[in-house]
């Protein structure tokens, strides 16, 4: 009796209209469950496997695909029944990528290339503090760093100057063996030459046929203007040297700003507190503020200033991102009360107090007359 074939998309559990990337993704899923070496004896998973290989084979083949959508399975040939391909003739170099995706995820290995090509030198991380100041107008640092550098006596081949390297007897020379698993193959890293796909007979005696030795450079940094605390800067080129002629990896500073004892930093603008005398406050006075910008600035002070009013110095703050612009220094005045008065000062005060009118303390009668609103609720 023969056996009615199951639809395609059905099995994958893909609607018809799903893209390459989805039937990919379906096929790569179900594969991994339904493959025989992850259900030894079970019959079962092995003809399902075979009807998702089937019908992975199709419909990653847009022409396969098109004539299955018009004609089923009489228009691409499958005339077999779901104990084996048959008469169906599927060209699985359209979907070998999987086939290794597969086997990569099942048998723990990574999926490569050729060995000849270098590998890039890892990325370096270090700190580096700066004094506030740095970090407003930026700065240039020295410092030691220790990094994998290409060895000088074999230049970083790995090998003894006059000897070479020789190519690989078990792959020879392609870094990948090949691997069969039932009706198809996949290329696996030589477990020899570890993908290189040649072998050093005779290493350098200094490296001992790394290419590479650990040293300590000193590189110079340079730390734009405006920098923040915490900031991750990218130095290219200035991590590990490669091997076999890969590229430098980058080194990343992160910066660490120490705090200032006048200043505080809220993005581009700069914050201080200064203190002057109740007198200042009262009648008003031109006082100097110091500034990280310019030195010495002149402030007025008008008369009547309240404790805690904020000050704007335009363009004494931080230069912003990309060098461009500059923000303010913002300068919040504290009204400090005199302490430790004379009988005399003391006197003079209350006869101050008694000299006042209604209007010297506005604040003050503003809010006893909201609390007298509260009281009579």
């Amino acid at each position: 009796m023969a056996t009615t074939k199951k639809d395609y998309y059905e099995l994958l559990g893909v609607s018809r209209s799903a893209s390459a990337d989805e039937l990919k993704k379906a096929y790569r899923k179900l594969a991994l469950q339904y493959h025989p070496d992850r259900n030894p004896g079970n019959k079962e998973a092995e003809e399902k496997f075979k009807e998702l290989s089937e019908s992975y084979a199709v419909l990653s083949d847009p022409e396969k695909r098109k004539a299955y959508d018009q004609f089923g399975h009489a228009g691409v040939g499958a005339g077999a029944g779901p104990g084996g391909f048959g008469g169906f003739s599927a060209d699985f170099g359209n979907f070998s990528d999987i086939f290794s995706d597969v086997f990569a995820d099942f048998f723990g290995t990574e999926r490569s290339g050729q060995g000849s090509g270098g590998m890039r030198g890892s990325d370096l991380q270090m700190g580096l503090e700066l004094s506030f100041e740095e970090a407003i107008f930026g700065t240039e640092k020295s410092v030691d760093l220790q990094r994998a550098e290409l060895c000088g006596e074999c230049h970083g081949g790995g090998a003894k100057p006059g000897t070479k390297r020789q190519t690989c007897s078990t792959c020879h020379g392609s870094g990948q063996v090949r691997m069969s698993q039932g009706f198809f193959s996949i290329a696996t890293t030589c477990h020899r030459c570890h993908g290189q796909g040649e072998m050093i007979t005779t290493p350098c005696s200094r490296c001992h046929g790394e290419g590479r030795i650990r040293a300590y450079r000193k590189i110079t940094l340079k730390v734009p203007a405006g920098v923040e605390d915490n900031t991750r800067l990218r130095v290219r080129g200035e991590g590990e040297a490669g091997t076999r002629g890969g590229g430098r990896g980058d080194l990343y500073v992160i910066l660490s700003v120490h705090p200032h004892e006048i200043f505080q930093r809220q993005g581009d603008h700069l914050y201080c507190e200064v203190p002057i005398s109740f007198v200042h406050a009262s009648l008003g006075a031109e006082i100097e503020i110091p500034t990280l910008a310019e030195g010495k600035a002149t402030m007025k002070i008008p008369a009547g200033t309240q404790g805690g009013t904020l000050f704007r110095l335009r363009g004494k703050g931080v230069v912003g991102s990309g060098g461009y612009g500059r923000g303010d220094q913002m300068v919040r005045v504290i009204v400090e009360i005199p302490k430790n008065l004379s009988n005399e000062q003391k006197q003079l005060l209350k006869q101050f107090e008694q000299m006042n009118g209604k209007g010297s303390y506005p604040l003050m009668s503003e809010f006893i007359e909201k609390a007298k609103r509260l009281f009579k609720r």
